[in-house]
């Protein structure tokens, strides 16, 4: 059978994960790729598994989503991340996206508050989206088993919210 549209979600953060969906089945999974001591986001290698998803389905319609990153000021004494942990996770999310750009592939970006509340996520700990994305994709549940792989479910989720959104006619 033929797939006709493949849907890459990704959480850009060094703990996140590149997801694929074909016609709204899981697909592959991998850990976000990272370079050495420094541990940067390894654009070549993401590049090698978005085109080595797309190999595997030719013909098929791709789009991507990733997760919309913003840096995080502390408010009200709340402790938030610091300047350069916040310029690193900017670094990853230009990186993720400057690969979609060069790959050709159009994609959309997910604010975290919105696609949570779209799958109930809102206010919940964060392995609930763990638990869902194995709910949802049981076929890849052995890959979602362990705590650390949230990363994973996340962007399984933010790749089915994309999918949603483009069925429901709106951008994501």
């Amino acid at each position: 059978m033929t797939t006709l549209r493949l849907t890459i979600g990704i959480d850009p953060g060094i703990s996140g994960a590149i997801a694929v969906l074909a016609d709204g089945e899981a697909g592959p999974i991998i850990d976000m790729p990272l370079l050495g001591e420094d541990r940067e986001v390894d654009a070549r290698q993401v590049a090698m598994f978005i085109r080595a998803a797309r190999d595997l389905h030719p013909g098929a319609s791709v789009s991507a989503v990733i997760e919309r990153v913003r840096a995080m000021p502390p408010k009200d004494g709340e402790r938030r991340a610091g300047a350069q942990s916040s310029f690193n996770f900017g670094d990853h999310y230009g990186k993720a996206k400057a690969v979609l750009e060069l790959l050709g592939i159009p994609y959309t970006r997910a604010e975290p508050a919105s696609w949570k509340r779209q799958f109930g996520l809102t206010g919940q700990p964060k392995d609930a989206s763990r638990v869902l994305a194995i709910q949802r994709f049981p076929t890849v549940a052995a890959e979602l088993k362990r705590k650390k792989d949230n990363g994973r479910a996340d962007a399984l989720l933010i790749a089915l919210y994309g999918e949603q959104r483009l069925a429901s006619g709106v951008a994501a």
